[in-house]
């Protein structure tokens, strides 16, 4: 029998859309620092041992998969006046301002005592990342069940998401220098500073602009941790986007980590850096624009799918265009373009992972799925930077005496890596679920 589409929700007001949107430049400007110059500040600026680095990298990052399903579990049985969200976002966030300040202030003595430091620091960042995005990603669920206003949430969070990027990567070295005075320890420092400040501003504003409207049965008993974490790993549609994230930051994180030496070493072109690192955002920036449109006409799984086939061909092409500067930035600016469109699509796979888990399972768990989905962003950033350190380690890279294979090495980490996982993330979209969980509700009734 047919049944009545429900009621069109009423739109969203424009401060809340970019309050959620400048969410992510809050929580992602700090991480953005981090993932691209932390591994240039704790191997260049300090002269930590490159292999210590990524151990410190990757399990700081295996720390997290227990933190992060832990606060999913957490977040889902959480009542409160603010909301179940939102109190989460109030009281991480300056924490998490002051956490990522500290990182950049390493004192001086032995290597043992800076890498504890670092190994301190670094897990601490990330457990209060857990406990502050998270929640804001459950968040979206929370705020519209409409398909169409959540493609126009996860546009804004790309924007957030972009400018965060532009200036994490093509602020950064330009304010060491300018703040810094020519050294870099303290330049590295006072930029922080900066955007910790920033950030903490865009936390603030999200909570205070963003409201929780569909959240449940408030007065239904959660089901036990062990339950929901075997209904989550049930969840055709969260695998599907679990592993989508994952491979996607997997190749940013290496791509953030790996572009300086790449832009220094290969290229032979260091003021490419600030081209190349921004334009990965700038294009976020212009595809969260783009991408909305495309994929309300396509899917979510045919416009991943020609974006992802776009973007490999560019990629293929770039190293035949190292001796042209316009040629490769060229290529590269369209091969970001395109990939740029999953991130709205993952954006908005992570709201509509929680409609098809209600639709199979009677609940809808927007902590626990998010969680897991947070821990793949982590888990796929921390792997790529390991990875670019572990090959560095490996190549015996020392600044100042570059070898042939550890150019080599830098060379075939910055071709070699984008082509495998935009490979992995076309054949994992191919199992994103045709129809969605409001579908399959309607043909239930």
């Amino acid at each position: 029998m047919l049944v009545a589409s429900p009621p069109r929700e009423p739109r969203l007001g424009l401060v809340e859309r970019l309050s959620y949107g400048f969410g992510d430049f809050g929580y992602s400007l700090p991480y953005n620092m981090v993932g691209a110059f932390l591994l240039y500040y704790y191997t260049v600026v300090l002269r930590l041992p490159a292999a210590a680095v990524g151990t410190i990298f990757l399990t700081a990052r295996l720390f997290d998969a227990v933190v992060d399903l832990g606060v999913g579990v957490l977040l889902d049985r959480t009542r409160s006046r603010w909301g179940r969200a939102r109190p989460y976002i109030l009281f991480t966030s300056v924490p998490y301002a002051v956490v990522f300040v500290a990182i950049f202030l390493v004192p001086a003595g032995s290597v043992n005592a800076q890498l504890a430091w670092a190994f301190v620091t670094f897990n601490l960042l990330g457990l209060l990342m857990s406990f502050g995005s998270i929640p804001y990603t459950a968040l979206l669920p929370m705020m519209t069940a409409d398909t169409d206003q959540r493609l126009k949430l996860g546009s804004m969070r790309s924007i957030g998401t972009s400018v965060s990027v532009i200036l994490g990567t093509a602020a950064t070295m330009p304010l060491v220098g300018l703040l810094g005075g020519g050294n870099e320890r303290k330049g590295f420092l006072l930029t922080a500073l900066l955007f910790g400040v920033l950030a903490l501003a865009a936390m603030l504003a999200l909570f205070r602009n963003c409201r929780e409207r569909h959240v449940g049965d408030a007065d239904a008993a959660p089901a036990p941790a062990p339950t929901a974490i075997g209904e989550m790993l049930r969840n055709r549609a969260w695998w599907v986007c679990f592993l989508f994230t994952l491979l996607y930051f997997v190749r940013f994180g290496a791509m953030l980590s790996v572009t300086a030496f790449f832009a220094i070493e290969v290229l032979k072109r260091p003021w490419m850096i600030s081209v190349m690192l921004p334009a990965i955002s700038g294009m976020l920036l212009l595809a969260a624009f783009v991408a909305p449109p495309i994929l309300s006409r396509t899917g979510i799984r045919g416009g991943s799918l020609g974006a992802l086939g776009l973007s490999l061909l560019l990629f293929a092409l770039l190293p035949f265009a190292e001796a042209s500067p316009i040629a490769f930035l060229s290529l590269y600016l369209a091969a970001s373009m395109a990939t740029s469109i999953t991130i709205t699509a993952i954006f908005t796979m992570i709201a509509e992972s929680v409609d098809y888990h209600e639709a199979r399972f009677g609940s809808r768990n927007e902590g626990l799925l998010s969680a897991g989905v947070s821990l793949a962003t982590k888990i796929g950033m921390a792997l790529g930077s390991a990875a670019i350190a572990y090959a560095l380690a490996y190549a015996a890279y020392a600044p100042g005496a570059v070898t042939p294979a550890a150019v080599l090495t830098i060379r075939w980490a910055y071709y070699g890596a984008p082509l495998l996982l935009l490979s992995l993330q076309a054949l994992c979209i191919l199992f994103w679920p045709a129809r969605t969980a409001r579908v399959d509700v309607a043909l239930q009734i």
